[in-house]
């Protein structure tokens, strides 16, 4: 279990995330939304230990992790995936995966593993990660790397950006496979993948606005969404 406990993190004089106190609970998918700048990323991001928090306090299982750096965290159980992968000239996609899970991981469950996020399993394995491959390869070869590790709690920002239709229907049957194995923090808008969801939570200036089971929050999310559109005009 991760717990948040009043969370705030301010740049440059700003506020990004205002006191937030929030429970990832084990085995459960949480999905946050929310407008564009809301603080989405940026709290996922002190979950993971990329951003320190300015105040506030973090545990995991009920310890105080909220001033160990990533490497430890890593080590702990806790896995992020970015919005736009990292490329490293020189990896390949199998010394990637060997790298999450082991130098004795087969090249089958590598394979597996490719296959569950929608690529053609060996084909991949020799393939360098860098400029080779688009965006959305290297999405979901993230994805494949993150779900090889079995993670106490993975954290997935936006992973169905820039991939095609196909690709993003096997990634929703692989987020519905995780349900129950470990915790999961997914950032999205899309619909389907929201419907996973145990709980959603709309993140908003810096404060969760609103959170509630998922099918308590998705008949709300229309309303709310034009209601923040409108007062852009």
């Amino acid at each position: 279990m991760l717990e948040l406990k009043n969370i705030s993190f301010v740049a440059e004089n700003k506020k990004i995330i205002d006191d937030i106190s929030l429970t990832v609970n084990d085995g459960e998918i949480l999905l946050f939304t929310g407008p564009n700048g809301g603080g989405k990323t940026t709290l996922a991001k002190i979950m993971m230990g990329i951003v320190t928090p300015t105040s506030g306090k973090i545990l995991l299982d009920g310890e105080d992790i909220t001033d160990m750096p990533i490497t430890e965290r890593a080590q702990k159980g806790i896995g992020y995936a970015f919005q736009t992968p990292a490329r490293f000239k020189g990896l390949t996609v199998r010394r990637l995966l060997k790298i999450a899970c082991g130098e004795n991981f087969s090249d089958d469950c590598c394979c597996d593993l490719l296959s569950m996020v929608g690529l053609c399993q060996k084909e991949y394995l020799n393939r360098p990660l860098d400029t080779s491959l688009s965006g959305g390869e290297l999405k979901r070869i993230e994805v494949a790397s993150i779900l090889a590790r079995k993670l106490k709690v993975a954290i997935y920002d936006e992973p169905e950006a820039g991939i095609d239709l196909w690709s993003f229907n096997m990634l929703v049957d692989t987020f519905a496979s995780q349900k129950g194995k470990g915790s999961t923090v997914i950032i999205s808008h899309q619909e389907r993948i929201m419907r996973l969801a145990d709980r959603i939570a709309v993140i908003s200036g810096g404060k969760i606005s609103e959170i509630a089971s998922g099918g308590e929050m998705l008949p709300k999310l229309s309303g709310y969404f034009n209601k923040s559109c409108g007062k852009l005009k």
